[in-house]
């Protein structure tokens, strides 16, 4: 029953999409000037913005501190008018640091850390409007982010949600589509070499199914970084046109 609501016979989804069709995407770099680095993004209906300072001198604890690369700290959190449930979430609760957990792993994949021995490295994103797809859209806010600071990076790194039904797998999900009870993967790509950074299953998936999924999911962050790297050369653009005034 899930399976015709989010697909119809003519093969297209809830928001008239296809089924390998991203949302439509629109970015901003440099949005913050007090930061090293910024960006906010919409990817659909789901809004984010992406903070991130250093590289820096290690603070807090000295134990942390890494002789041979920098460590990566990242903070996930959610506004409270960001979804229809008006519910405060605290930055520990579970989801959060999960998700942050998750954010620390993508990067420390992405940037080249070796570059900056003893610091640390800083990366605060925050979802302003939630519609699914969360994690993938932090990680492409984080990316301009990290990229408008000018901290080196081994690529972009872009993400994108998956889901599968009626042996179809769809790209970029929204919010009905993930609470559709579909199962569903989010990746994180590093495009140019095909290294993954993240990948993350919430629900159970056959095996059969698996391959499918991952390639439309490599096919899917391959299209985001198409976006994304138009992103940053207009942001380039921009500051160059800025710089001859």
């Amino acid at each position: 029953m899930a399976g015709l609501e989010l697909l119809s016979d003519q093969g297209y989804r809830l928001d008239g999409r296809k089924a390998t069709e991203l949302r439509k995407v629109q970015a901003r770099m440099g949005v913050f000037a007090q930061a090293d680095g910024s960006a906010y993004i919409e990817q659909g209906n789901t809004k984010a913005l992406a903070v991130v300072y250093g590289p820096h001198e290690m603070r807090g604890a000295r134990s942390r501190t890494l002789h041979d690369r920098a460590v990566i700290n990242c903070q996930y959190s959610m506004a409270t008018f960001s979804t229809a449930e008006r519910k405060r979430r605290p930055h520990g609760d579970k989801k959060s640091t999960e998700m942050s957990l998750h954010l620390k792993q993508t990067f420390e994949a992405a940037i080249l850390t070796q570059l900056y021995p003893r610091s640390q490295i800083d990366i605060f994103v925050k979802i302003l409007q939630s519609d699914g797809g969360n994690y993938s859209v932090c990680v492409n806010a984080a990316t301009l982010a990290v990229i408008d600071a000018g901290i080196p990076m081994r690529d972009y790194v872009c993400a994108c949600t998956v889901g599968f039904v009626d042996e179809t797998p769809l790209a970029d999900l929204c919010y009905t589509e993930e609470s559709g009870g579909v199962s569903s993967l989010a990746l994180a790509l590093l495009p140019r070499g095909g290294q993954i950074a993240l990948l993350q299953m919430d629900a159970r998936l056959h095996q059969d199914h698996l391959e499918t999924m991952m390639e439309a999911a490599m096919t899917a962050c391959k299209g985001v970084s198409k976006v994304l790297d138009e992103v940053v050369r207009q942001h380039l653009q921009e500051a160059s046109a800025l710089s001859r005034d």
